[in-house]
């Protein structure tokens, strides 16, 4: 196949897209497929100018000066290529190739709730809500799409109807993730390069500091069990630096020493902290997959959760859930107590039921094999080109 894979331009900073990205070139180049990875190059946003400016010179790049070279380079290409969206949010190109055999992969429609006003915690403002529209313009005018759970692709109906054709293929966990071989060990290794005592265990969360992924419900669950036992163990937070709100709510709680945020930690010291963790929190609001649940899971850590979808359909019945939180109130008095009474549990699992757990965890990630996931993709690529190409 020749495949041309739009792409977020590298100057927007992201980090999972541009992964995602990568991921489906390699596969499909080990397959023997042509790959063209087609993005925005930072001519606009190169220039000196304040940083305030810096998104609106970005836009020019992104949806003037881009769209007029695809229209150049699409002349160029193969007959029988395919074009594929690695992102919906992508959207204000689709209409570029909307005629030719396309793919749009979906991860989730978050932003899209948010700019209708479906979410009270993330209230966009009217740019904000103009440029979600916009893309959702674009992507609407889609035929076919993959979306990453039955949840993504329930959320993506509401946009496009019934209509176009929409795959699930849950997400691979890259095999990097997997149980430490020694734990102990683990821990003082990874205690000494990161200066925090971790022998006696640990909690870990990973997640960007957006509304969905709950935060201060992470800081205020640990503190109701907290103060409620007598055993203390290390929060690690990894994602960015902590907001203002997040430093005092920190502040405020009865251990606050024990609550670590560690930003720009490296992937063999994240794999490392996976592996050895008492258990790893996870109580979103909401996620397209949650990425995170099948790399715990994979490393042999216990999971907790929140019972609702897509969480509860990546982890099924192998996590320890907490209930769903209000999105306007997530860590309300009862929110907080029973998520700490959960934590309480897995804290306390003795080595029979731990061992059981972290079993059932392992049992669950292999249905998010990555090679598996890719020749679902593959496949759905080739049936996209061969519908092309028979006879109306």
């Amino acid at each position: 196949m020749n495949v041309v894979l739009f792409a977020h331009p590298d100057f927007l900073g992201s980090a999972s897209m541009p992964r995602y990205t990568r991921w489906l070139a390699d596969g499909l180049l080990q397959r023997g497929h042509t790959v063209r990875i087609w993005a925005p190059r930072p001519g606009f946003h190169a220039w000196p100018v304040p940083k305030r400016f810096k998104k609106w010179m970005g836009y020019l790049d992104q949806f003037v000066v881009f769209p007029r070279w695809v229209r150049r380079e699409k002349a160029r290409q193969p007959a029988d290529t395919l074009y594929v969206f690695s992102d919906h949010a992508l959207g204000p190109w689709v209409p570029l190739v909307a005629s030719q055999p396309h793919v749009i992969h979906c991860h989730d429609l978050l932003a899209q709730h948010s700019a209708l006003g479906r979410v009270p915690l993330n209230r966009p403002g009217f740019t904000g809500r103009l440029y979600q529209r916009y893309i959702r313009h674009g992507f609407t005018q889609g035929r076919r799409f993959i979306a990453i759970s039955k949840k993504t692709e329930q959320d993506l109906r509401g946009f496009i109807g019934p209509g176009p054709v929409c795959d699930v293929v849950y997400n691979g966990v890259n095999p990097q993730f997997h149980p430490a071989p020694d734990v102990a060990a683990g821990r003082t290794e990874l205690g000494r390069k990161l200066g925090i005592d971790l022998s006696r265990g640990f909690l870990l969360h990973v997640g960007v500091d957006v509304w969905y992924k709950n935060r201060g419900g992470v800081l205020a669950m640990v503190d109701r069990w907290r103060r409620g036992t007598s055993q203390g163990l290390p929060l690690l937070m990894i994602g960015p630096p902590p907001t203002d709100a997040l430093v005092a709510q920190r502040l405020r709680m009865h251990a606050p020493d024990e609550v670590h945020f560690l930003s720009g930690v490296a992937d063999e010291v994240l794999v490392g902290l996976y592996g050895t963790a008492t258990a790893f929190l996870f109580p979103s609001i909401a996620e397209g997959f949650g990425w995170p649940i099948a790399e715990a899971m994979a490393s042999g850590c216990p999971v907790i959760t929140t019972d609702a979808a897509p969480m509860n359909e990546v982890a099924g019945d192998a996590a320890f859930y907490v209930p769903p939180a209000d999105a306007a109130a997530p860590a309300d008095e009862a929110w907080t107590a029973a998520a700490a009474a959960v934590l309480a549990q897995v804290v306390g699992l003795d080595d029979d039921a731990r061992c059981s757990a972290i079993a059932h965890g392992l049992s669950q990630v292999r249905r998010f094999d990555s090679d598996a996931a890719l020749d679902r993709i593959e496949a759905i690529y080739a049936q996209t080109l061969a519908a092309r190409a028979q006879p109306a």
